[in-house]
């Protein structure tokens, strides 16, 4: 619907009609600030979506990342999933208790991998279609173009970010050793 009114030339149009109906969003000069506030609406929405299936969007995440790798131990999921030791360690109890997830002995038997179980991957199988209704709608906000670039630096800021805590972690780890 087109809204026909008199303005003067050097005046901007109005917002239109369904921006002038949304909430004033809070809007911060803190990128921090500005990435949490989003990721917690975007968060909100799949988890929203993913109900019906039983999980939460970050349990969704560990599953499918533990499919497209097979197994992994739990330095190797953090790292893929840009997660602290301490939440994936709880993250991945509750999976594990929850049966869908296995700690697998490794040769090494220091080390453990975690693994789909069956439940796991019927879980993971019912829940796709509802994480794919969150996507498109997203991405349908979004647009292709938008999201391409919106990706493009965001993997940007995250790759620093690992980065330094890549770095960060490695002074620390040489501070400790006696020398």
């Amino acid at each position: 619907m087109h809204v026909h009114e008199k303005r003067l030339p050097d005046e901007r149009p109005a917002a239109s009609i369904a921006v002038m109906a949304r909430p004033a969003v809070p809007r911060s000069p803190c990128v921090c600030n500005t990435l949490r506030m989003a990721t917690r609406v975007v968060t909100q929405l799949y988890d929203d979506t993913l109900r019906p299936s039983g999980l939460r969007v970050t349990q969704f995440s560990m599953l499918a990342a533990l499919a497209r790798r097979g197994e992994a131990n739990l330095r190797q999921l953090e790292e893929a999933l840009a997660i602290d030791q301490t939440t994936l360690t709880r993250s991945m109890g509750v999976l594990e208790r929850d049966g869908l997830v296995e700690r697998v002995d490794t040769p090494d038997r220091r080390v453990k991998v975690m693994r789909l179980t069956a439940a796991g991957r019927a879980a993971l199988a019912r829940a796709r279609p509802l994480w794919s209704r969150a996507q498109d709608q997203v991405l349908g906000e979004l647009g292709a173009k938008g999201w391409a670039d919106a990706r493009r630096r965001l993997a940007h800021l995250l790759e620093v970010g690992v980065r330094t805590r890549s770095a960060r972690r490695a002074r620390a780890r040489s501070a400790r050793r006696p020398g």
